[in-house]
């Protein structure tokens, strides 16, 4: 059980904590769109989801293994995402696609700690995808703004206990096991049910050592450990996640960018995948839901479309909440009206309830006065 530190209960309260039936999270069937919590301290914020541009430099990683592996290429790409409207650029120096096995610790830090000096020293908000203490904690120094682990703590023990002496923001994704050996443990009763009581513990075991609840974001794994049909039932259950079925609200990221399942649901008629590459436009698409659906950062390959998508995804959001409040005013009036018969009109010629138009002009049921 998370015990949550009141102030952490305050920052949800502010973050719109709504009445029953406000659609907020872990409750989905209500009018309007999920809360999205705020960013943590220290990271971009802005009124819409962020983009995280990845930058891989590695020469195996699943869709773009070796385009950036020197460090010189390296640089240039996450300075290019940044001016292509990238909030943070995520640099990683160890493949985690399935199958991947692990690199040492010093190739590791050897990849990533000049790139992410420079791209710091630039003023681009950096973040660095490890697993390991010993690479999170100089790169940390080197100037990154947060630390993306993959494994959520269980990789490393030493990780949750580097990040809560830091004090900077950390991403716990639910994960089963290491690259060679997650798919086969992609077993599941009720996916969503089950990652997040998952998720629950990691942030209990991270909480415990002393992070920050304030700093920890949510990532519910896509991919890993995960089948087609798990990533798009986690996708469609986001405000779920993000209060683990019903608490304070957590940042969530998401990252479907290129994934295979995009590329499996785009196979050609032979069955063959799409190309990774080749899923740039589906990757758009599942960013706009997602950042309608209250995400609070989409990490993706390539940034100018999908900083569009958080854009439209943001125009969803407002939008539905406009219409769940005309509803919800709506239903009020209607159930109003629904007391008695309109003052001089025949008894039973109210509207349906929810459905009323002005007094006196109460069309027939299902029309709008």
């Amino acid at each position: 059980m998370i015990r949550w530190p009141h102030r952490v209960t305050l920052m949800a309260s502010d973050a719109g904590a709504g009445t029953a039936g406000s659609g907020g999270p872990g409750r989905p069937g209500g009018p309007g769109p999920a809360r999205r919590a705020p960013s943590p301290p220290g990271l971009p914020s802005a009124a819409r989801c962020l983009v995280m541009g990845v930058v891989n430099v590695t020469p195996d990683s699943f869709s773009d293994g070796g385009s950036w592996f020197g460090p010189d290429a390296a640089i240039a790409r996450g300075l290019e995402l940044a001016a292509q409207g990238a909030d943070i650029v995520d640099v990683g120096g160890e493949s985690t696609r399935p199958g991947a096995q692990r690199v040492p610790a010093d190739e590791e830090l050897r990849r990533v700690e000049p790139v992410i000096r420079a791209l710091a020293a630039a003023g681009v908000p950096v973040s660095v995808d490890t697993m390991r203490a010993e690479v999170a904690e100089p790169a940390l120094e080197a100037g990154a703004r947060l630390v993306n682990d993959v494994s959520g703590g269980l990789a490393d023990p030493q990780m949750p206990q580097l990040v809560a002496e830091a004090g900077v923001p950390y991403v716990v994704m639910h994960w089963r096991g290491h690259s060679h050996q997650m798919q086969d443990r992609a077993v599941y009763g009720d996916v969503v049910g089950e990652v997040c009581e998952e998720l629950r513990r990691r942030v209990d075991a991270v909480v415990a050592v002393g992070v920050d609840p304030a700093l920890i974001i949510l990532d519910p794994g896509l991919g890993f450990a995960k089948l087609a049909e798990h990533n798009w039932a986690l996708l469609t259950h986001l405000g779920q996640i993000a209060s683990l079925g019903g608490g304070p609200v957590f940042p969530v990221l998401i990252g479907a960018s290129r994934k295979r399942f995009l590329g499996r649901l785009l196979a050609a008629p032979d069955g063959s995948p799409r190309p990774f590459a080749g899923c740039d436009d589906a990757t758009v698409a599942v960013t706009a839901l997602a950042a309608a659906a209250g995400a609070w950062c989409a990490r993706v390959h390539e940034v100018p479309a999908n900083a569009d998508a958080v854009r439209v995804g943001e125009a969803w959001r407002e939008a539905a909440g406009q219409a769940g409040a005309t509803a919800g005013a709506g239903a009020a009036a209607g159930a109003g009206a629904g007391a008695g018969p309109v003052a001089g009109a025949p008894a039973g010629s109210a509207g349906t309830a929810g459905r009323a138009g002005g007094a006196g002009r109460a069309g027939p049921a299902g029309e709008g006065g």
